[in-house]
């Protein structure tokens, strides 16, 4: 019976003592568990006298290299991203994404255009004014306050005679008058004259349409070009009619180059290498005149001959025979060095356009722009081997300095009706 008695007291002690424990563990780990989500601690029971445990803050690593457990920032301090559950949702902010990519690029690129479209029109009218320029520079000349006289200035157009009318090109196809001056990119003009005019066909019997491709001993052949010299015996009395017709309504142009440089050009072009035309008629001329001042008493008949023996004519001698009074009197100048205003009659043609050689791949794209003509045929790129202004210096040093100024004289219409400084340094040096 005492026994009994004791096993149920201790039974009761021992619920007693558990109900307890479950308490405390209660108060410490049970709210934790069943609030997981709860970023608010819940307070302990004021009638609980343990102190509520705070769980233990992770360590950062002390060793480079380990790996450091994310802190759990307090509410408020980040920005998380939106969550985006749908593909669909996604590829609409994709799309956003690259829209605005796109319009940047577009708005960029039209930026891009229209800067190149100011630049474009800043050019145009620069090289408009140029033209200009260049216009009323040869008007002022010929009919303003210009005191310059030279040959043929107050003559009328009726009044020059057909065979000096022959570098007037005419293509009745586009409408344009060309004058050529040798010397002055005319081979690539003619080139491109004769395009225009499909004045000559190719082996497929087409029209050349590409003015490089055409056979360079052809360019200069006069039966490919109608001049204004060959109207006469096409139109007879109504010639003169129809140049006057076609000088008002035809666009008119020509190329212009410093004409000192001009003559080097064509002395090494027609006598530094062997031309049997040239010497024959003018080289041996030249050698016979001034050659026996340098100890040549006999002149070769041949060109081939001359070179091997190493007789050749000098630029000095050359500028002699420009100067003499004796090479007019026996026949006009060749139209290599003869002066511009006399092949091309700037007083008496009111030209629209005036290009330069100095500036030939600028005027001549100008040029084909004004005419309508940029898409058509595209100029044929010049010779780079082109005898440049630096080298005035070095050629004219062995003419004396009073036939230097002479020679001036000589060229002086052309140096002023087309902008040319006077060579000073040339002339009093």
């Amino acid at each position: 019976m005492g026994t009994s008695r004791c096993f149920r007291l201790a039974f009761l002690l021992g619920s007693v003592l558990m109900v307890l424990l479950i308490i405390l563990y209660w108060d410490d780990v049970g709210a934790l568990n069943l609030y997981p989500h709860d970023p608010h601690p819940h307070p302990t029971s004021p009638s609980s006298s343990t102190p509520t445990k705070t769980p233990p803050r992770p360590t950062e690593p002390d060793q480079p290299g380990e790996g450091r457990r994310a802190t759990p920032k307090p509410p408020g301090e980040e920005h998380p991203l939106p969550q985006v559950t749908d593909s669909s949702e996604l590829e609409e902010m994709w799309r956003g994404e690259e829209g605005k990519r796109e319009e940047e690029r577009v708005r960029q690129a039209e930026e891009k255009r229209e800067e190149e479209g100011r630049r474009q029109e800043e050019k145009r009218e620069e090289e408009g004014r140029r033209q200009e320029e260049r216009r009323r520079r040869i008007s002022d000349m010929c009919y303003g306050n210009g005191t310059l006289e030279f040959p043929g200035k107050f003559r009328t157009f009726d009044q020059i005679p057909n065979r000096e009318l022959n570098h007037l090109i005419v293509d009745d196809r586009h409408e344009i008058i060309y004058c050529y001056v040798p010397k002055v990119a005319c081979t690539n003009w003619k080139r491109v004259m004769v395009v225009l005019s499909e004045g000559l066909l190719a082996p497929d019997g087409q029209p050349y349409r590409d003015p490089q491709a055409l056979p360079p001993d052809l360019i200069h052949n006069s039966s490919l070009h109608l001049t204004f010299s060959k109207f006469w015996r096409r139109y007879g009395r109504l010639s003169r009619h129809l140049m006057r017709v076609k000088l008002q309504s035809y666009t008119k142009f020509l190329f212009v180059r410093d004409p000192f440089v001009r003559l080097i050009s064509a002395f090494r072009n027609k006598f530094q290498q062997p031309n049997e035309d040239f010497y024959r008629q003018f080289g041996s001329v030249m050698l016979r005149r001034y050659g026996n001042e340098n100890g040549t008493s006999r002149v070769p008949e041949s060109a081939a001959e001359a070179f091997k023996a190493g007789i050749q004519p000098s630029f000095s001698e050359f500028v002699r025979y420009l100067l003499d009074p004796q090479t007019e009197q026996e026949q006009p100048f060749n139209e290599h060095w003869r002066q511009v205003y006399r092949l091309c009659h700037p007083c008496q043609i009111q030209y629209d356009f005036i290009g330069t050689l100095e500036n030939l791949e600028d005027d001549s794209d100008q040029l084909l722009r004004i005419l309508g003509l940029e898409d058509q045929i595209k100029f044929p790129s010049s010779n780079r081997n082109r005898t440049a202004t630096s080298w005035e210096r070095d050629w004219f040093a062995e003419v004396p300095a009073e036939l230097r100024r002479k020679l001036y004289s000589l060229y002086e219409p052309d140096f002023e009706l087309f902008g040319y400084p006077k060579p000073e340094s040339l002339l009093h040096h």
